[in-house]
């Protein structure tokens, strides 16, 4: 009886020994993580503001989000944006015991030791509350692997207790609910996308308090393993596991079992759309707008041209937007990250104009012009490049076309010879290529897959308020998944005769009257100790006649641009482009009237927005505010302006270029598209019909389009098909058509132009009957050089 009375003592002592030299144990090891002596804990500061990778937002001015920018798709939100089903789903999922516990679930941790320990369960299910996950998502995990066992579930014993002490932090520092919305923005969802906003988006093309039931325990479930549960890769399991969710919140009253039962077979739908850089609306003017946003001081080392550098210096030292995340500090003093920071970004684009230009583009392009392109590419057994470049040059432009892809730097980077590059180029392998009608998977050898899109026609368009400078309307490219070039301002092409109007300007601005007349005749120049003579396109019943400046200018007549080239010398005419907002390099040379100088559309359009603008010039403006993730405005944007020309020289150029729609070769706006009020607007067709342009003025609206193809020796063979009335005014023509039928974008065809409040002091009406050598279609032939 004493042996056993002994015993008893000594297994109480033992006990009782061990279980306090456990608490010990445990209270060591919370001190010691407390200390830092494991590694740091998040401070005050960080739990203040913890760091997540936001998307910033860039919407139009009538509020439609147009896309992101960032490293992980995210976006934060608050607690009343999110849909009860969302909460109802996770508290029945994760943490039922969420409103009661304080970061830390007891109850919940002894459940998963004793099915652990004492019951050998392998899946006894996680003991982490929301808050423990919400610390673990905010403040991963060491993830180093350690080869020992022991070291490495020390290690993770360690980490779960510095989430437990973060977790209790977190709940001094926020309340209930906003710890429930901040683990909502930043679990994963998988497809790219982090955050519930981001997650509703993606799935469902919804916002997150718009969420029905079923589709909030699909989105709940998946959060417990985004890839296994996924309703794209594994619709079955995601299914099976959004039904376990919905039973969930039945098996706590949070739904009836006459809805667990009845949501509980409805399939999975989904509204399923990757967010992506190349889908949405103005693709090619968000990028555009990402590069100035995010661009580095220039330094000179890091360019190959020096008219570049200057160029983006410019930028640097006048325009506000240009570098701003890296010009503007944030309060810690480190600069604004566009990827990260969850910046708003509001846009002068308004989303419907865009729309339609777009749908200009692609009309006129898919429809009409490629088609076209491609049958006459047919007629001409698909020789490719025009038939004045030799073999010779043909191979050097596949071979500088061929450096350039990645598949050439990856296999020059694997030191593989040129002989087996050129085999590899020449090797059909399965490809994904772009069509009008769609993309289309076929067997292309890289090679021919250069050639295919060399045969492309490209096109850019760009629609600005020539009062506030606002840009409206930004299309680079027939498709920015598979053209990336943007031919608004990042590419430049020779202009043809829309440069005529600046030369016509500067006889408007020392007096000259629209009807002043001038012989048609052709001119000659000495340059260099030769002779040269500019020609016109063809012969016209007015030539060695007396025509007046309108006539010349809406035929586009070179014979007359050439006599007021005399009357003015070069230097002239690139003093007013300039003041007119042309910063493009352009050489004072005689032949410059005939449009040889390379700009950019964005360049021209701006400039052309003077004239409907009674002679100021208005910078185009792409953003007018940013503010922080919560809404701060941290700065505001104003167009720059200077009086380039005097109002009455504007009033005057807007009537000789309504002349240029109404008799010239821009009739097709009236005869074919039936456009009504007051239009302006100039053609332009490059040599060899290279480059198609079309200018358009209506009272509240620039707009300019480009067309061709990224190769000069790409084209049309014959100037009907060629010239700037058929490649390039169409879409001008569509877009405005939309425009003027939507009726409520603050344009129509009853705006009138803006009269010079003293009148006019040179006669606009003029007596000679003006002529235009319209063709079938109610179009005359264009000019070229």
């Amino acid at each position: 009886m004493a042996s056993r009375s002994n015993f008893y003592g000594k297994f109480q002592l033992w006990f009782w020994g061990l279980f306090a030299f456990a608490w010990v144990l445990v209270i060591s090891l919370f001190v010691l993580i407390g200390l830092e002596f494991f590694g740091p804990l998040p401070t005050f500061e960080e739990l203040e503001n913890p760091n997540s990778n936001l998307a910033s937002e860039i919407y139009s001015e009538d509020h439609e989000l147009l896309g992101y920018y960032y490293k992980e798709f995210r976006h934060s939100l608050n607690f009343e944006d999110l849909s009860p089903n969302l909460i109802d789903a996770l508290l029945a999922t994760e943490d039922i015991r969420f409103y009661s516990h304080s970061g830390v679930d007891a109850r919940g941790i002894a459940r998963v030791m004793v099915k652990t320990i004492v019951m050998q369960h392998s899946r006894s299910g996680g003991g982490s509350t929301i808050t423990q996950q919400l610390a673990k998502n905010l403040f991963p995990r060491d993830t180093v692997y350690r080869r020992n066992t022991i070291a490495r579930k020390s290690n993770l014993l360690v980490t779960k207790f510095k989430e437990w002490i973060t977790a209790v932090k977190l709940e001094r520092n926020y309340t209930k609910n906003e710890i429930m919305a901040m683990y909502f923005n930043t679990v994963a969802f998988g497809s790219n996308s982090f955050g519930i906003k981001a997650a509703a988006k993606t799935f469902f093309n919804t916002t997150p308090d718009s969420l029905n039931v079923q589709q909030a325990a699909l989105l709940v479930g998946v959060v417990n393993a985004p890839t296994r549960y996924s309703p794209v890769r594994n619709p079955e399991r995601s299914l099976a596991r959004r039904n376990f969710v919905i039973s969930q919140m039945a098996k706590y009253g949070f739904i009836t079992p006459e809805i667990r039962d009845s949501v509980a077979v409805i399939p999975i739908e989904l509204n399923y759309r990757v967010q992506d850089h190349n889908e949405g609306l103005a693709t090619y003017f968000r990028e555009t707008l990402r590069t100035i946003l995010s661009a580095s001081e220039p330094n000179y080392k890091n360019y190959y041209l020096y008219s570049f550098y200057k160029e983006d210096s410019i930028q640097w030292a006048n325009n506000p937007l240009y570098g701003w995340c890296n010009k503007n500090l944030k309060p810690d003093g480190s600069p604004y990250n566009l990827y990260r920071d969850g910046l708003k970004i509001y846009t002068t684009i308004n989303g419907r104009m865009q729309k339609f230009a777009e749908e200009a583009v692609e009309e006129h392009l898919g429809d009409y012009l490629q088609p076209a392109f491609d049958q006459e590419q047919r007629e001409r057994e698909n020789r490719l490049f025009h038939d004045d470049l030799t073999n010779d040059q043909i191979e050097a432009i596949l071979l500088q076309a061929m450096r350039q892809t990645e598949r050439y730097r990856v296999l020059r980077n694997n030191k593989v010879s040129m002989d087996s590059i050129k085999r590899h180029f020449n090797t059909k392998v399965p490809m994904r290529v772009f069509s009008w009608e769609g993309e289309r998977d076929t067997l292309l050898s890289p090679l021919d897959s250069i050639k295919y899109y060399k045969r492309h026609l490209r096109a850019g368009f760009m629609a600005m308020d020539p009062h506030t400078g606002y840009i409206k309307a930004w299309v680079g490219g027939p498709n920015h998944k598979y053209f990336k070039y943007d031919h608004v301002k990042q590419g430049k092409r020779q202009v043809g005769s829309t440069i005529k109007p600046f030369l016509y300007t500067l006889a408007m601005q020392e007096g000259y009257s629209p009807c002043q007349k001038v012989p048609n005749v052709p001119q000659t120049f000495s340059v260099n100790d030769s002779i040269w003579s500019p020609r016109n396109s063809g012969k016209s019943e007015y030539d060695g006649q007396m025509v007046t400046l309108k006539w010349g200018l809406a035929n586009s007549v070179n014979n007359i641009s050439a006599w007021l080239m005399k009357q003015f010398n070069p230097r002239a005419l690139v003093e007013i482009t300039q003041k007119m907002g042309i910063t493009s390099q352009i050489d004072p040379v005689v032949s410059v009237f005939l449009g040889t100088p390379e700009l950019s559309l964005h360049e021209m359009v701006g400039a052309y927005g003077t004239f409907a603008n009674k002679g100021v010039h208005t910078d185009p403006l792409m953003v007018t505010r940013i503010e922080d993730k919560n809404g701060n405005v941290l700065a505001t944007f104003h167009p720059q302006r200077n009086e380039a020309i005097s109002e009455q020289t504007a009033y005057l150029m807007l009537n000789l270029l309504e002349e240029v729609v109404n008799r010239g070769t821009g009739i097709r706006l009236r005869y074919r598209y039936n456009l009504h009020g007051p239009i302006g607007g100039k053609t332009g067709t490059t040599q060899n019909n290279s480059d198609g342009w079309f200018m358009g003025i209506v009272p509240n609206l620039v707009g300019g389009v480009w067309v061709g193809a990224e190769d000069r020796s790409v084209r049309f063979q014959t100037i009907t098909m060629g010239q700037g009335a058929n490649m390039a005014l169409p879409i001008y023509a569509l877009f405005l058509e939309k425009v003027f039928n939507d009726g409520h974008l603050g344009v129509s065809p009853t705006d009138e132009w803006d009269k010079p409040l003293g009148g006019l002091t040179v006669n606009i009406d003029c007596d000679e009957q003006i002529i235009s050598n319209k063709n079938q279609f109610g179009a005359s032939e264009d000019e070229f050089f």
